[in-house]
């Protein structure tokens, strides 16, 4: 019974996440209409798509609390940044060339590609060395979304040029019915806009509101991943790897297959990255400063070894699948050729990663060495950091 709520809850949670990015997609494409190489896509869309992943974070560890909440936390960022860099691009890819057979390949800007994966890597790294204590702070969670900060200026110092971009024509079409009757449908923009059209005002009000039912389902998606580890004797951490950071993912695939159908790619691929390097940065770094000013006391971490191995080993997988994938995304941008069978590439590594956590879930034996090694290279990292507790 609590496999079957859990997965009900968690269901009915992903329906508000999808019907709420409606509004909020309507609302970034009139917010970004004029920015250009993937800054949109980086900035805008990724935030307000990656709301899921902070609160998801901020709620394990409200209810969890330190080293499992924290945890929980980690495995929602890092399921849900594989899940982005993974399943989203491939999404993107069957979507304009399998399905609607618009192109045969994607042409993206390979500077916008190595931008953003270069960040990203940058900020999984940051992640493992300076964030790895055994007592963790708010200090270390405003270190992660100072990177952010730093990210998000840079993308207005490095200029870029225009290849892969495509210059939208914003269009809103009012839905049917009374603006009371659409909010209850979950129709946004036509519960904000009704027949008005779209201005800065509007789109602002549109976006905050998208946004806060997106958070606010969170609590259910929670709830869901407690009963259905509950049920099947899973941790909650590894629930949220799967099942949460999925979940929290819809409002990026959506956003990021749209804007490739109308011609955006820069926008598709680099809201992916752009995703994930808020996830890691301001989707832990937020609730962490949060909970522990606000709580005023620190993470333990030291006692929870197993909290820690799952932390360290996902973490590396994480850096290792984000190299692999900004290869994929620079060679086939380079040579103008990002087509199927990278899309089918994509998915056979995601697969990949989920045969890995069942089979870390169930402690296969033969697991025990790939293991062994992703935790050694994460512990070799730690200790970069100079303020490391031996």
């Amino acid at each position: 019974m609590e496999i079957l709520s859990g997965l009900v809850i968690i269901f009915i949670a992903c329906i508000i996440i999808w019907k709420a990015c409606d509004g909020f997609e309507d609302a970034s494409g009139y917010l970004g209409r004029n920015m250009k190489g993937g800054v949109k896509g980086a900035t805008i869309d990724a935030i307000g798509s990656s709301m899921p992943e902070l609160f998801t974070t901020f709620f394990f560890l409200v209810l969890a609390g330190d080293a499992k909440g924290f945890a929980s936390g980690i495995g929602t960022t890092s399921g849900s940044a594989i899940f982005n860099i993974m399943i989203i691009p491939a999404a993107v890819i069957m979507s304009v060339i399998v399905v609607n057979r618009k192109v045969q390949y994607i042409n993206i800007n390979p500077k916008v590609v190595l931008r953003d994966g270069i960040a990203l890597m940058l900020a999984i790294l940051c992640l493992i060395i300076f964030v790895s204590e055994t007592e963790l702070d708010w200090y270390h969670g405003v270190f992660l979304m100072s990177l952010y900060v730093v990210y998000v200026l840079s993308l207005f110092f490095i200029k870029m040029d225009s290849e892969g971009d495509h210059d939208e024509e914003y269009e809103y079409e009012a839905g049917d019915g009374g603006r009371l009757a659409a909010f209850f449908k979950l129709d946004l923009s036509h519960a904000i806009l009704g027949n008005n059209t779209m201005n800065s005002k509007r789109a602002w009000v549109l976006l905050i509101l998208a946004t806060s039912i997106v958070g606010a389902s969170c609590h259910l998606l929670v709830t869901g991943c407690e009963l259905l580890g509950d049920g099947l004797n899973w941790n909650t951490y590894v629930v949220a790897l799967i099942f949460a950071a999925a979940a929290t993912s819809v409002p990026d695939t959506i956003i990021s297959v749209k804007s490739a159908n109308n011609g955006a790619y820069n926008d598709a691929i680099s809201n992916a990255l752009g995703s994930n390097i808020f996830d890691i940065c301001f989707a832990l770094g937020l609730p962490l400063t949060i909970y522990t000013l606000f709580y005023d006391k620190t993470i333990i971490m030291s006692g929870g070894a197993e909290e820690m191995n799952f932390i360290g080993q996902f973490r590396i997988l994480l850096l290792i699948m984000t190299f692999l994938a900004t290869v994929i995304f620079y060679v086939g941008a380079k040579r103008k050729k990002l087509g199927a069978k990278s899309g089918y590439f994509l998915m056979l590594l995601y697969v990949a990663f989920i045969f890995y956590t069942l089979a870390y879930t169930y402690e296969a034996p033969w697991l025990q060495g790939v293991q062994d090694a992703l935790i050694n290279i994460n512990d070799h990292l730690v200790k970069l950091n100079p303020f490391h507790k031996m």
